[in-house]
């Protein structure tokens, strides 16, 4: 996804600069290309050294300093930007480039840029609530420029309030959002569906499996992304919410199966990355089982198959499944493919140390019924792509 895409990070003069590191170290993890202009404030609180180490590029900071190419810098920068990122966006820089003062670097490159641009707030609650800067805000929001919320928390001055940075996984969703042009789904509801589910034995224990949620957070981003509506119906997982995602929390499968079956109606297509669980036991004790010295003998009972359900009442809607096996995987997902009446299944071998559950990776075969497409290993994000193209390549020909 990062492939040539070109990220300027604009610094600022404030305690939350620090937070521009993490940011630049994360993207330069996702492989985006990464440039950095620093207020002369903001090198009273982080070093260009320190930018430049992460970046791998050289720092620009003063406007009239001699350059190291012919190139203009702030027209060189303003071109090569694919998106422009201002963190931590202070009342100062909110009001120069609301009222078209470049008077430094930062300024200049930013009026002189065509890419869009996300401004990350920071500051004190009482200033982030100035009539004046929201005034500000508001105008910029006018002219195409993007924010991503400030939150409420602690901050350096003391006061506990609206102003804080946002969380860095915050600002590195918007810049996703922002990279992403295709919107193809705009006007497309998707119901996703993610993790694992839990069955109660006692107050205490339950059974349930290794799904980390990863795969389906992933898609309902990604579909988001590509403009559609995403309802995201979400076992008990570890992953921070997506935002701008409608979000159904469950446990239980029978949770699950009332949730989806609900919703469904009003959907255009199911992506059921979920791996809930097949079985639950017999009955369940209202107090907690006491160990003995024995065996204990815990009987199960088959959960209802959400997908099969699904599968017979599917009509003109796209249904996704996912096969997550250990062997035989085409030849099984095949057959889950033609019982559960999917237009395209997702295997992928959960045996593999460095992808599946838990990993940020995965390596799948996606398997509809014209084609077979056997992929590369790559990140959830960039399946999720390759399952979402799928959809429309199978809509189109219905």
């Amino acid at each position: 996804m990062a492939n040539g895409i070109n990220i300027v990070i604009g610094i600022c003069g404030g305690i939350a600069a620090y937070k521009g590191l993490e940011l630049v170290s994360a993207l330069k993890k996702l492989e985006f290309n990464i440039d950095v202009i620093m207020t002369k404030a903001a090198t009273k609180f982080v070093t260009p050294l320190s930018f430049q180490s992460l970046s791998l590029n050289p720092v620009v900071v003063d406007m009239f300093e001699q350059p190291k190419t012919w190139e203009i810098s702030h027209i060189s920068l303003a071109k090569k930007a694919d998106i422009f990122v201002v963190i931590p966006a202070t009342a100062d820089i909110i009001g120069k480039v609301a009222c078209g003062i470049a008077d430094d670097m930062l300024t200049t490159t930013i009026m002189a840029t065509k890419a869009q641009v996300l401004f990350a707030p920071a500051m004190n609650t009482k200033m982030y609530e100035n009539l004046i800067v929201q005034s500000n805000i508001k105008k910029l929001r006018e002219y195409g420029y993007h924010f991503v919320e400030p939150a409420v928390g602690r901050l350096a001055c003391g006061d506990v309030g609206k102003g804080k940075l946002a969380d860095v996984d915050d600002i590195l969703d918007e810049i996703g959002t922002l990279i992403v042009k295709k919107k193809d789904f705009k006007g497309s509801r998707v119901l996703v569906t993610a993790g694992p589910t839990i069955e109660p034995i006692d107050p205490v224990r339950y059974i349930t499996n290794r799904s980390s949620g990863r795969m389906g957070y992933a898609i309902a981003e990604c579909a988001r992304d590509r403009g559609a509506e995403v309802l995201l119906i979400t076992g008990p997982v570890h992953i921070k919410e997506p935002r701008n995602i409608d979000i159904i929390h469950i446990k239980t499968n029978e949770d699950m199966y009332s949730s989806v079956m609900e919703n469904y109606k009003n959907c255009d297509a199911v992506i059921k990355a979920a791996a809930p669980a097949d079985y639950r036991p017999l009955e369940y004790s209202k107090q907690k089982i006491k160990k003995n010295k024995g065996e204990l003998v815990l009987k199960l009972t088959k959960n209802i198959d959400i997908l099969n359900e699904l599968g017979k009442i599917k009509g003109d809607k796209i249904l996704v499944g996912f096969a997550a096996e250990s062997q035989n995987i085409i030849e099984n997902a095949k057959e889950k493919l033609e019982e559960k009446n999917l237009d395209f299944i997702v295997a992928n071998d959960i045996s593999s140390v460095d992808t599946g559950f838990n990993s940020e990776y995965n390596k799948a075969c996606i398997i509809s019924r014209d084609r077979t497409e056997d992929l590369p290993r790559m990140s959830k994000r960039e399946l999720a792509d390759k399952i979402l193209d799928n959809i429309k390549r199978i809509s189109a020909n219905k």
